[in-house]
Order: C-alpha cells, then structure tokens, then sequence
C-alpha cells in the first residue's frame, strides 16, 4: 500500500491497483506539490464540508468519473453539482470494492459558507474514516478535537497508521494530538493539517519527538511524499 500526503488533509491511498483520496484540497493549497488534474483515483472520501476540505472533490469526481463518499446532507449536496455520490452516516462502512472505508467520530463544525448571499448550507455531521484493505487499517481523523472516544476506536482496531492534525486554532494542537496518539495507539502516527495557513503552523518534527518518548512511532510525511506500507 502507498499513502501519498498532498500536504493540509488531503491523503491519497493506493491499493489492490485502484487508488482513493480523501479530502482532496490541491488548488487552494500552498504545500501542495500536485494539481487536481493530476490525480487519478477510483474515489474521493471528504470527512466534512469546509472549503479546505473539498475545494476539488467536484473536479477530480468529474475527471476520473468516480464517487464521492460523504455523510448524505454533504453528498446530497455534491450530487447537485452533477456529482455521482454515496452518501453515509456516522458508524457506517462503504465497500469500495478495493477498500472499506469507515466513518467514525470526529469533533469539529461542518458548513459551507456562501460568501455572496451571507449564508451558511448546513454540511451534516464532521468525521473521519477507517480504510480498510490488504490487511491493514488507516486512520484518517478527521478535523478534530480531542475526545474521549478515541481511546475506543483505538481499542477496537488494530490501527497501523493513524493521520492526525497537529495544527491547532482549528483542529487539536500537538499536546492533545499526543494524547490522541496514544488512545489510538497505532503503530505509526502522522501528523497532518498543518503550516497550510500561518494560523496552524507547527514543528512536526518536534512532534514525532515527543512521539517518541511515549513509546509511540511517528514520521513526518513531506508534501507529495509517498509512504509505503506493507499489507499484513
């Protein structure tokens, strides 16, 4: 398996020859090294709708003729731009047919703000997803919060790489990002959602550090970066 970092959230995961992305935010991104034109996938997930989260769902959807999964008041909404759309909910798995992805908790807003009629669409409940294939279990988190119930997600699945944000102001900062961390469990962390906007910069090596001295394996992933993973 391959994860690639786009930089901000967005993860592209290659596997069993098809290839999904979640959060796909590219053209807005100053880290990002590639195009939405660039990426070729089978799927795209979003975990919520703020605008760095799914600024080009629409045109790689459209490009590669492909799905997006999302909770069903954000895939309603992409099915009005003439998307093909799986809508889900919280607790729920969509098979994917290469993968399984499943959408678990996360703590944050979820809205789409019309800038020009000074109005805010409703985007459903925020998450993040457990993506399942060759054996092995991703965690994407989601912009999130820390919250208790990390702690069974992380006791409930064997994780073999969680992706948390690290950035602060809007998502956890690193303190509570280590604690989530070790709820979690996994046996590697990466961090994500960070240094995009001068609000969420953060030392990420700093992280993975202090990672570190909890007993816990961390590696900071560069933009465009490919990590490989070995299927169990």
């Amino acid at each position: 398996m391959q994860i690639i970092y786009h930089g901000h959230s967005a993860i592209q995961i290659i596997t069993n020859g098809k290839s999904l992305i979640i959060d796909p935010f590219l053209s807005g991104n100053p880290l990002a090294t590639a195009k939405p034109e660039d990426i070729k996938v089978d799927a795209v997930l979003l975990t919520h709708s703020h605008i760095d989260h799914i600024l080009d769902a629409e045109p790689i959807a459209k490009a590669n003729d492909c799905s997006v999964v999302a909770n069903v008041e954000l895939a309603a909404y992409m099915s009005w731009k003439g998307v093909k759309t799986i809508g889900m909910n919280m607790g729920g798995t969509v098979d994917l047919g290469f993968a399984k992805a499943k959408m678990v908790q996360a703590f944050h807003t979820s809205g789409i703000v019309d800038e020009e009629n000074k109005q805010i669409l409703y985007g459903g409940t925020p998450g993040g997803y457990l993506i399942y294939a060759e054996g092995l279990t991703i965690l994407h988190a989601g912009d999130t919060a820390l919250f208790g119930d990390m702690k069974l997600i992380g006791d409930r699945n064997q994780i073999d790489v969680a992706l948390v944000p690290i950035g602060d102001h809007y998502t956890m900062g690193p303190e509570d990002a280590l604690q989530a961390a070790e709820w979690y469990n996994a046996k590697l962390v990466v961090p994500i959602h960070y240094n995009s906007f001068p609000a969420i910069r953060q030392d990420a090596e700093a992280f993975v550090s202090l990672l570190g001295t909890r007993g816990l394996k961390g590696k900071v992933v560069a933009p465009g970066e490919t990590l490989e993973v070995a299927g169990a």
